[in-house]
């Protein structure tokens, strides 16, 4: 049996999909002083950090960002691996009061945000929290989660596999279907 591959976003399309969904960030949250990036490892981090470029404050300054680690808020840890490897959660801001978006790269079965937003509330009380993603995955679905901003619909059989390559791990921007 033979893979087949398809490429549905190239670098231009993410770039211009990063652009749209922080154009509607930005109208969807008018006081960016009270915005918040939260990029779920390790996709969703790069792509935080470039919305965070795209998004200008009035002020000047820099979008506050951060990173979630939620290897052991997973409902699935201990079946993948009994030695589960965790990485840095770094989130240099206080998320009480704050609009947090989360960012990640593929949504498909809701369940990697539902461990993000269990994380994200230990940490304390955000004014509310918004979802971006890249690739919206409608087919699969276990939890009843949607997100704000995303850059592309994907309703695709749930055998198919989708990657998203990000220049920042794999020195090339890309999403590819693999059936």
């Amino acid at each position: 049996m033979t893979t087949q591959r398809n490429i549905v976003m190239t670098a231009q399309d993410i770039e211009r999909s990063l652009t749209r969904m922080a154009l509607q960030i930005m109208e969807d949250n008018r006081d960016v002083k009270k915005l918040g990036l939260v990029g779920i490892h390790t996709g969703g981090g790069h792509l935080a950090e470039r919305l965070r470029r795209i998004i200008h404050t009035p002020a000047g300054g820099d979008l506050p960002v951060g990173s979630l680690d939620i290897t052991l808020y997973r409902d699935d840890w201990s079946l993948a691996s009994q030695n589960p490897i965790v990485k840095t959660t770094s989130i240099p801001f206080s998320v009480e009061d704050v609009t947090l978006v989360l960012v990640d790269d593929v949504l498909y079965t809701g369940r990697t945000i539902r461990s993000a937003l269990d994380a994200i509330m230990d940490m304390g009380r955000p004014r509310s929290i918004q979802l971006a993603v890249l690739i919206n995955r409608g087919c699969g679905r276990e939890l009843p989660i949607m997100p704000n901003y995303m850059g592309m619909d994907i309703l695709e059989s749930i055998t198919d596999h989708i990657h998203v390559l990000l220049a920042e791990k794999n020195g090339e921007d890309e999403v590819i279907i693999e059936s």
